[in-house]
């Protein structure tokens, strides 16, 4: 466990917490509570009641009741004015966990993405909850009460329950760990009640519309496709809103489909019995590859979902969660412009070169700008158009491609060609121009690398990787590694690290994506971000920028839960007719950072350096690092990642003594003698995160 996160690993079922047992003879243990952190216990008879600062002069209230047969969360209440408001009762958190089979054979063990593991035979149970010992913890600004006795075929662990000082937000997980190899799993969540808990229900629709049901009649349970990922039941005393972590939650698709993530109502799935709320997997996901969540043996899964309180109405609990996701965009910052990459979106083949009409505003470029991107990076022709000709088709591909570029850019919004090509080099990789470029995918004997005409200008036939790495040369353009280590690009970039192409700074190095997904673990994108450990061992100075690897995008997508941005050092954004140049500067000088959206790292230095710069290191290798971050949720901690050319090393630095919403600059002391690179990570109590280039020493 890092700074009041756990992580826990499920394999075989779904399971549902029940109040259905007796007190622990152990009692409730405090002996890591400190009476200091501003948190009120009082225990006795059965029953613990928890009351937590939560900001702008309120407190939380959390009675719970410890008693057989008796519903967990006897009384969730919220102060105003001093005086306490009873927002919810006597309900029990519940969770379906659902498993399935991971092939761990046919390709790269557990990074694999090209996995169907609904086809396959899975099983979904309703788990147990025996109200075993008790545990009630402080940790940093955070109190955490861990309960025993979450139990189901193959799994044991605990329940959780986060709170969090600051803000009126609680999580509550159950951390299950399996010994059974080769497990996949998906988990629905929510708080269930015999009778019905809540008076209303309300959502916001996929068009950001409030919806709200007074769910006169007892209905069986529906599940809805809505916006931010949030499910809200409202009483006389108040609303509370329930929501997954923004990222962590949605496991690795082709497709950022909205496949109805929440539900409320009687009898979820026939397995929930009572009257609940929560959030919920569609198991058969995009229905192209579906690799579920990873569930290694003994990682300690975490199946969790996040509870948000308000004594107002559901319009203004809607409103606080959406602070968490900046309304589900990417802030601005000063200095910066947000650039996210890798669309398969085939505008161009699908509706301009189809012959239908061609919108003045694309749908997938409003979604952009909602979203506060100002830079995106096409990855057209996936497998759609003619990159190897006839010549005159594959100009034609092109010319259209820049022309729509061209006219769908504005001042604060570039939209930029680029493609997938998938040739030359082995695995898959992208290809990023500074200007717009016609180039043909092959190159028949006696054909010039380069020719022209008057329409185009300029034209390449690139036959190898040779030709490759002189075309990227001569247009000054970027290539890097797509999806390294797993799906088309598995066992690459290693298995080229040594060609003159991937040498070359040409080269950039690799992307990133939360791919494949844990839950066991505090931070996303592991496989990714281990390989650009990697790349900075093998002393290359190669760099890793996010990547999102999606097809549609739609309005009624789940785009920001599948979604990153890198943000570029730039003051200025480049006008389209001028070329780009500076994007690419950016990206190869290392001066960016990214995210998932809701943690900004407005400054990483070491001795006063960027990242991206090579620096002398002092002679007994102690320096300083100071990092200015922005953040939502609370942090959880941030680490220093070094290496020698060989090891990796990591320094943590705690940080769940934040709370949520900060802006902070933090400085300490690091030995770094005998390193000769390191980076920046952070990481919130979402699992949300960002990180830095790196620093190079000499």
């Amino acid at each position: 466990m890092i700074g009041g996160i756990k992580y826990w690993a499920v394999s075989t079922f779904a399971f549902a917490l029940l109040g259905v047992a007796q007190v622990s003879a152990q009692g409730i243990g405090t002996k890591n509570f400190n009476t200091k952190s501003g948190v009120d216990l009082k225990a006795g008879s059965g029953q613990v009641t928890l009351t937590w600062p939560a900001g702008e002069k309120s407190n939380g209230r959390l009675v719970l009741n410890l008693q057989k047969d008796a519903p967990l969360f006897q009384s969730v209440q919220l102060s105003k004015n001093g005086v306490y408001r009873q927002v919810i009762n006597n309900v029990d958190p519940q969770f379906i966990l659902t498993e399935g089979k991971r092939d761990l054979i046919s390709q790269n063990g557990w990074n694999i993405f090209f996995d169907k593991v609904p086809l396959k035979p899975h099983h979904s149970y309703k788990v147990n909850f025996t109200k075993g010992s008790t545990d009630i913890r402080t940790e940093g600004s955070h109190t955490v009460i861990s309960i025993a006795g979450v139990g189901a075929p193959n799994f044991k662990g605990d329940l959780e329950i986060t709170l969090y000082n600051g803000q009126p937000l609680f999580n509550v997980a159950a951390v299950v760990s399996t010994e059974i190899d080769s497990t996949a799993i998906l988990y629905d969540a929510g708080l269930v009640a015999k009778q019905q808990p809540v008076k209303t229900i309300s959502w916001s629709d996929v068009y950001e519309h409030l919806q709200t049901d007074g769910i006169n009649s007892a209905d069986t349970a529906k599940n809805l496709a809505v916006k931010y990922r949030t499910i809200i039941g409202s009483n006389t005393g108040g609303s509370i809103a329930v929501f997954p972590a923004p990222h962590q939650y949605f496991y690795p698709l082709d497709e950022a489909f909205n496949l109805k993530f929440v539900w409320y109502g009687n009898n979820y799935r026939n397995m929930l019995k009572g009257y609940g709320l929560g959030i919920r997997q569609e198991l058969n996901g995009d229905k192209r590859y579906v690799p579920w969540f990873n569930a290694p043996p003994g990682t300690r899964q975490r199946l969790n979902f996040f509870c948000l309180l308000s004594t107002g109405n559901a319009a203004s609990v809607l409103a606080n969660v959406k602070r968490y996701t900046h309304n589900d965009s990417y802030k601005a910052l000063s200095g910066y412009k947000t650039m996210t990459s890798h669309f398969h979106n085939e505008f161009i083949m699908s509706v301009v070169l189809a012959g239908k009409p061609v919108p003045d505003s694309p749908k997938f470029v409003n979604v952009f700008k909602r979203l506060g991107v100002n830079i995106v990076h096409l990855a057209e022709f996936h497998y759609t158009a003619h990159p190897k000709g006839p010549d005159e088709q594959r100009l034609l591909e092109l010319k259209s491609l820049f022309e729509q570029c061209k006219r769908l850019s504005s001042p604060n919004f570039l939209l930029l060609p680029g493609e997938e090509p998938n040739e030359f080099f082995g695995g898959h990789w992208l290809q990023f121009f500074p200007k717009p470029v016609y180039w043909i995918m092959s190159r028949k004997p006696g054909t010039p690398f380069e020719t022209s005409d008057a329409e185009h200008g300029k034209i390449y036939h690139i036959g190898d990787k040779n030709d490759m790495l002189a075309l990227l040369k001569a247009e000054n353009g970027l290539a890097w590694t797509a999806h390294a280590r797993t799906k088309g690009s598995t066992g690459f970039p290693d298995a080229y690290k040594d060609e003159a192409f991937y040498r070359s700074d040409r080269f950039l190095g690799a992307a990133w994506k939360a791919l494949p997904a844990d839950l066991s673990q505090p931070r996303l994108g592991k496989r990714a971000l281990d390989l650009l450990d990697d790349m900075n061992n093998w002393g290359l100075q190669k760099k890793m920028l996010a990547e999102a690897d999606l097809f549609s995008i739609e309005p009624e997508n789940e785009m920001y839960a599948h979604l990153n941005v890198n943000y570029l050092k730039l003051n200025k954004q480049p006008d389209f007719k001028d070329g780009w140049q500076p994007v690419l500067d950016v990206l190869q000088q290392g001066q960016f950072f990214s995210t998932t959206g809701e943690i900004l790292i407005a400054d990483f230095t070491i001795n006063g350096h960027h990242a991206g710069e090579t620096i002398q290191l002092p002679a007994n290798g102690k320096c300083t690092a100071s990092f200015k971050a922005d953040w939502t949720f609370p942090l959880n901690f941030a680490e220093i990642v070094s290496g020698d050319g060989k090891n990796v090393y990591r320094k943590l630095i705690n940080l769940n003594n934040t709370k949520a919403f900060g802006n902070q600059t933090f400085t300490m002391s690091v030995d770094l003698k005998g390193r000769t690179w390191a980076r920046l990570e952070i990481w919130d109590s979402a699992a949300n995160g960002a990180f830095t280039q790196t620093i190079w020493f000499k």
